[in-house]
């Protein structure tokens, strides 16, 4: 009984202490697995698991068993030499001692394959072709991406494993000969032909030749799988950066290629060569390979760079030109810049006044706040209380009183954080402020008198005098949610602050895992908190709701994809509930011939806009709809996730008219086009119309321009729509060139137009606007006034407005007091048109300065209706008004005297020159 339990309790102690070790991994798959299933993804969940099973099970049967053959044939080669007697225990127990060490290392090697493989594997299997070939090797691009990295790694892999097998053949001889000397008076003597005598000592010498033999073919192996590397190396060219432009250039193709295939076959002759040697103890034909390919690598280097220097230099573009141009042609393609549109904009600047009446949209949408300081304003008027922050500001347009309106957009989220220490209980954090509540909505265009934006939409509960409808303002799922929280307890939910009481609820969405039975003990474990397992407040109605931020929920069953930085939120004039909407990109850095950039923290040259994902922030349900269907990345992920992607003509109907088209591919994109907008190689070659992104003033820094957002009617259009726009200047000049721009509306979504400017014309831009303003005698005094006064002037972006055939430009101004607690303000709005900037107060009186009164659009001077009564809040709102114009003219006033004062000594100061001048010295002509 005792022999017995000695054989069960190890096993038994060794499975315990395993099962402890995994025990996170366990729980966290079973955890995932029932997030995974409520959100209705479980065949997602299961790709990754399913294909690691299908490759790693018999791969670890086919390594495992191999190598078990493989030591053991070596092993009874050995005992049968060596002439050594062992006792069938002692024998069975070395047999098993050998399959067992095998079989681990067959699963650690099969381990190490599957993980480095099965995505690649999935890759090649549902690869989808695109359709574009590469001019060297004729492959289709789908080649590099779908199948050349799984052929890299099959390569890499084998040759790990065969130096492994390497390392573990000469352990194995090293324990087996220290374990199992050979028999008594057989002779021992050093072979020093072998070449490695220190290493390999003395052995018997047919035990030696049995053993070189192994690493013979092991070797002749490894150089096999080298030369197969050295062929699929070849494919890389097509990223080389050696020559003019991004891809293989004439060096490439004319002496390195050809480098790779001597390469390739030396190592197909050093096999032999090296197993020969081995075999037949000759030195020089182990080396001779090595040596080969050393060599062929240094002189395929030294050729290659005499070439590039000696031939393409002299007469570069020449010998260049067809691979410059196989770099443009793929580089546009694969960044979508071969669909945009290039169209002439005749600026003529012969703006009327009737034309600004007839592009009334147009203007009464331009943007006169800014995300920045809105959304410092908003956190301080509209937050109303510690606990709730304002993290996103979004642009977007509804039809509102039915006016096709610019707005903008922001969640009020819960922040836990802000609570006070006392507050910070588990109960609080977990169970009782579990959500966010409502939106501020503001029109792009309008102020208070006191420079504070004007609200649509605001307060708790959301109030509105405007036809926008929200019936469900909760936020459970945002970009602040990164707390698990736990609904259906015996405790109420704070809902929202009433006063001086507080609103409760009790959350009725779908989203949740139930507490019930082990659960309760499982998302103890996983969430490191005991309370879980022991709070009375949790029920069996209770429901666990985790991984809530809207980025995360989505990386989390597509890591695949990536993803936009600035998710935004919609409220659904259908059914009143609030969707975020996450923009995902399919990216790769393997499109052949095609010029690389940084993205989202990645390389890559092909990016895509393929999905939209749309979140419940109540619910918090994620549908992933495929935006872009000929993708052919995304169809291959389509193939691999077949429960994951919804088509877009599913896409929920009350979201389609907030689409938009993302800023960071925008901003990528604008920035490819400064170069790849030139098709003429030479012209590229040279960098002649190389263009920059336009600098402007922002706050109080130079900076490369923003992508805006502006609604504006398109030259060619009938009406006005939403657009994201980027200027572009001459490479080192101020002046612009053309005007890049993404449609959003309707049918239109996702059409790239270049308006290119007449280059006989010196059209402005942002910089030269600002530099306008610097020195213009009225506007940078009253700047350097109001920064004296203990205040900060704040610049916005200067927004480019095409109206007709000509630019408008419009840039707010701040002012923000010097202490804590202060809101920037719009004070002003600076116009510029042709030679002139004027600022004032408003956007209408700056026009109607440059155009003349008839400039004013209908409805824009308030009625008597329209007059504030003298009572209540409305009398507060008056007085502020009188003192916010009584401190102007105060500020006006001290301005005139202060440049009276300087005209005074001006003067003073020439007639003491004059009279000092009045009598010349001898000799001088007076």
């Amino acid at each position: 009984m005792k022999k017995e339990l000695n054989k069960i309790v190890p096993p038994l102690i060794a499975a315990l202490l395993l099962l402890f070790i995994s025990s996170d991994q366990i729980l966290g798959f079973i955890a995932n697995y029932q997030w995974f299933k409520m959100l209705g993804y479980t065949q997602t969940f299961f790709v990754e698991i399913k294909t690691k099973m299908i490759m790693w099970i018999p791969l670890s049967i086919a390594l495992a068993v191999a190598l078990s053959l493989y030591f053991l044939k070596i092993f009874e080669k050995y005992i049968k030499l060596g002439q050594i007697f062992i006792s069938k225990p002692e024998t069975a127990k070395s047999r098993t001692a050998l399959v067992l060490a095998s079989t681990g290392l067959g699963l650690f090697l099969s381990w190490v394959a599957t993980n480095e493989l099965w995505l690649k594997v999935l890759f090649f299997l549902n690869r989808t072709e695109f359709g574009v070939s590469d001019p060297i090797f004729n492959n289709d691009a789908a080649f590099y991406i779908f199948s050349k990295p799984l052929m890299e790694n099959l390569m890499s892999l084998g040759i790990f494993i065969t130096l492994v097998i390497i390392i573990a053949t000469l352990v194995f001889y090293s324990l087996v000969f220290k374990k199992y000397p050979p028999s008594e008076g057989t002779v021992y003597y050093l072979d020093r032909t072998v070449g490695i005598p220190n290493v390999i000592g003395f052995f018997k010498k047919d035990i030696l030749r049995n053993a070189v033999k192994r690493i013979a073919t092991l070797g002749a192996i490894f150089f096999v799988l080298l030369g197969l590397f050295f062929l699929i190396m070849t494919y890389d060219l097509v990223y080389s950066p050696r020559g003019a432009a991004f891809g293989a250039s004439y060096t490439d193709v004319a002496v390195t290629l050809k480098g790779y295939i001597a390469l390739a076959i030396t190592s197909f002759i050093s096999a032999v060569l090296f197993f020969v040697g081995l075999i037949k103890e000759k030195r020089r034909l182990i080396l001779a390979g090595p040596a080969a390919i050393v060599f062929i690598g240094l002189l395929t280097s030294v050729i290659a760079f005499g070439v590039q220097r000696l031939i393409v230099e002299p007469d570069e573009i020449s010998k260049e030109q067809p691979y410059i141009e196989y770099n443009i042609a793929f580089t546009q393609k694969s960044f979508q810049l071969d669909n945009v549109e290039s169209r002439e904009f005749p600026v003529d600047q012969e703006l009327t006044a009737q034309d600004l009446k007839d592009n009334e949209a147009t203007i009464r949408n331009i943007r006169i706040n800014d995300e920045t300081p809105l959304l410092q304003t908003f956190n301080q008027l509209q937050s109303l209380r510690l606990y709730y922050q304002f993290s996103n500001i979004s642009m977007d347009r509804y039809t509102i009183d039915g006016q096709y309106r610019q707005i903008f957009l922001a969640p009020r989220e819960l922040n836990v954080d802000k609570l006070t220490e006392k507050a910070k209980t588990w109960i609080n954090l977990h169970l009782k402020y579990t959500h966010g509540y409502g939106v501020v909505v503001a029109p792009v265009n309008e102020v208070t008198p006191e420079g504070q934006p004007k609200l649509m939409v605001k307060n708790i509960p959301p109030t509105t005098e405007t036809d926008l409808k929200l019936l469900r303002p909760e936020i459970y799922f945002g970009l602040m949610t990164d707390q698990y929280i736990i609904t259906g307890t015996d405790e109420d939910e704070f809902d929202y602050p009433s006063g001086s009481d507080n609103t409760e609820t009790r959350y009725q969405g779908k989203d949740g895992i139930s507490l019930k039975g082990l659960n309760r003990l499982l998302y103890a474990v996983t969430q490191r908190s005991m309370r879980l397992l022991f709070s009375d407040n949790i029920t069996s109605e209770s429901k666990i709701h985790h991984t809530r931020d809207v980025i995360d929920r989505a990386a989390k069953i597509a890591p695949f994809l990536v993803y936009e930085h600035d998710p935004y939120l919609v409220m659904n004039q259908e059914d009143g509930k609030l969707y975020w909407i996450v923009d995902a990109y399919t990216a790769t850095a393997d499109f052949p011939y095609s010029q690389r950039y940084g993205f989202k923290g990645y390389i890559v040259n092909y990016v895509r806009n393929s999905v939209k994902i749309v979140v419940d922030a109540y619910e918090g349900t994620i549908d992933y709809y495929v935006y872009d269907e000929n993708d052919p990345m995304v169809k291959t992920y389509q193939k691999i996730y077949k429960d994951l992607f919804k088509p877009v003509s599913e896409f929920p109907d009350g979201l389609k008219a907030h689409i938009k088209y993302p800023r960071d591919l925008f901003d990528l994109q604008a920035e490819v086009y400064r170069l790849y907008h030139i098709t003429n190689p030479v012209v590229f070659y040279n960098g002649e119309d190389a263009w920059d992104i336009a600098n402007e003033k922002y706050l109080d820094q130079i900076q490369e321009a923003k992508s805006n957002y502006v609604m504006f009617k398109l030259p060619e259009e009938q009406k006005e729509e939403f657009a994201l726009i980027l200027p572009y200047t001459p490479r080192e000049k101020a002046n612009m060139t053309s005007l890049l721009v993404a449609r959003n509306d309707g049918e239109n979504y996702g059409k790239l137009y270049v308006y290119r400017f007449p280059k006989d014309k010196t059209i402005d831009g942002p910089m030269m606007i600002e530099s306008r303003i610097d020195q213009d005698s009225t506007i940078s005094p009253q700047f350097t006034l109001w920064g004296q006064e203990g205040s900060n002037v704040l610049r916005g972006n200067v927004i480019v407005v095409p109206v007709n055939n000509s630019l408008l430009y419009i840039e707010p101004i701040f002012i923000q007091a010097d202490n804590v607690n202060s809101l920037p303000e719009t004070k002003r709005v600076i116009v510029g048109y042709r030679d002139k900037v004027v600022m004032e107060q408003t956007l209408e009186m700056a026009l109607e300065r440059i155009f003349g009164p008839e400039s004013a659009l209908p409805g824009e001077l308030p009625s008597e209706s329209d007059q504030p009564s003298l009572e209540g809040d409305n009398l507060e709102a008056v007085l502020d008004r009188v003192k916010s114009v009584y401190d102007e003219l105060s500020r006006s006033l001290a301005e005139i005297q202060r440049l009276i004062q300087q005209l005074e000594t001006q003067r003073s100061s020439e007639g003491t020159a004059t009279e000092e001048a009045g009598t010349p010295d001898a000799g001088e002509t007076p």
